[in-house]
């Protein structure tokens, strides 16, 4: 039986969260902010990251330098954790069997974060930077992305679109978008997505990639080559080796030789405002229908609310509960923070704000009910699986107990 999610409308997901959504004639969703150079010069407007990020929803990834968390555990917890991290479980190959290890002794983790979240980043060294969290928290990263090294396009309002080389970079500020901006990168492509395993509805990346209506669908056909801005489209729909794609005009073509519209295509995500986003593969895509009549336009940096500590309850396998700051993973401590896992070739990511409850199901498995009702059950990643390092429960600044994995039945957040 297949789990079915269904995103009728961004209204549902606004309503439900309390975040008031934003009006189809404001930019207040776009990343805005001011670039200084290391010559101290500055450029101040709507910001794009590489030719990829340009909404305060799209996604910030690093990798963290340390982990300080490692200082609260004792030998003893240290030791249980080696021996969960190197623990092994055996499966079966038709006639003979073969023992897999975690082999998990790395302790530092990816860093990911929504780009309303961050207050500033400071290069610091060539692929380092220190971020700064809107709670005034800061992070040391390093490399992990391709956010890493990336240039970053600044549309400053005196001298239009200016393109900056990272090394020329000192620091990256970042401020609520005006309602109305006289230059930005273009509109969100928006719309419903048909999958095997049910519909989503948000804002569409295709390919992993073009997520402005300005972007290009490329494919050809016995004609010749074909360059599409995705704002004159109504729908894709694979068939066979490439996608019939209908123009809102109601014209037809058929095209294939891109990984746009065959199987090299790196898969379709939804970005839902207030929920996460979902990862499609391609070999679980059908079709998507773009609205370009959306009344909603993401949400605007001031929605982004102040970083908070992950707290809650922990039961244990033993019927023991422990109440207090949660350290998830030894790595999240905040609900800004992503948990990620796959149902079926679809990778969910999202913001523990989101996460009501943490239910380990198996070695490979969890179910996740979210604040909505909605419930998942996910797999397939180091958040969800034995993979995952235990928590830490902070009862006070002076008492904390480390629960390995293994021995948690479920985490209730508050």
């Amino acid at each position: 039986m297949k789990i079915v999610y269904v995103f009728a409308t961004l209204l549902i997901a606004t309503i439900l969260f309390g975040i008031e959504p934003i009006n189809a004639q404001s930019d207040e969703g776009m990343i805005y902010g001011k670039v200084t150079t290391i010559d101290d010069n500055t450029y101040q407007g709507a910001i794009r990251w590489g030719d990829e990020e340009v909404f305060w929803f799209d996604y910030f990834n690093s990798t963290k330098l340390s982990n300080e968390n490692l200082k609260y555990l004792s030998r003893r917890d240290k030791d249980i954790l080696d021996r969960g991290s190197n623990r092994g479980r055996r499966e079966s190959f038709w006639f003979f069997n073969i023992d897999v290890y975690n082999n998990n002794n790395n302790y530092n983790h990816t860093f990911v974060c929504q780009f309303g979240e961050i207050k500033s980043i400071e290069m610091t060294r060539h692929e380092r930077v220190q971020l700064v969290l809107k709670n005034d928290n800061i992070v040391n990263l390093e490399g992990g992305s391709n956010d890493i090294g990336a240039k970053v396009h600044v549309y400053d309002e005196e001298l239009g679109n200016i393109n900056l080389n990272w090394s020329r970079i000192e620091k990256v500020e970042f401020f609520p978008t005006p309602e109305k901006l006289e230059y930005s990168f273009g509109k969100p492509i928006y719309g419903t997505v048909f999958s095997s395993e049910g519909e989503f509805t948000g804002y569409i990346q295709w390919d992993n990639d073009e997520r402005l209506t300005t972007g290009k669908l490329d494919g050809d056909n016995r004609d010749g080559d074909y360059s599409i801005e995705f704002g004159k489209i109504k729908s894709i729909e694979k068939t066979g080796r490439g996608c019939d794609v209908t123009l809102k005009s109601g014209r037809e073509i058929y095209l294939t030789g891109s990984n746009d519209v065959n199987s090299g295509n790196r898969g379709v995500i939804v970005n839902v405002p207030d929920f996460g986003r979902m990862e499609i593969e391609w070999d679980e895509f059908d079709k998507v229908v773009f609205d370009d009549n959306t009344k909603y336009f993401g949400i605007a940096y001031d929605d982004f609310p102040e970083p908070l500590p992950l707290a809650g309850t922990i039961t244990t396998i033993d019927d023991e509960s422990i109440s207090g700051m949660i350290v998830f993973d030894l790595d999240e401590a905040f609900d800004y923070e992503i948990l990620q896992g796959e149902y079926n070739d679809i990778e969910f990511s999202i913001p523990f704000r989101n996460i009501k409850k943490i239910i380990p199901k198996n070695y490979n498995y969890s179910k996740i009910e979210l604040r909505n009702g909605q419930k998942l059950l996910l797999g397939d990643s180091h958040d969800v699986s034995d993979s995952n390092q235990g928590a830490l429960i902070f009862i006070d600044n002076d008492n904390q107990v480390y629960v390995p994995w293994e021995n948690i039945e479920e985490i209730n957040f508050r």
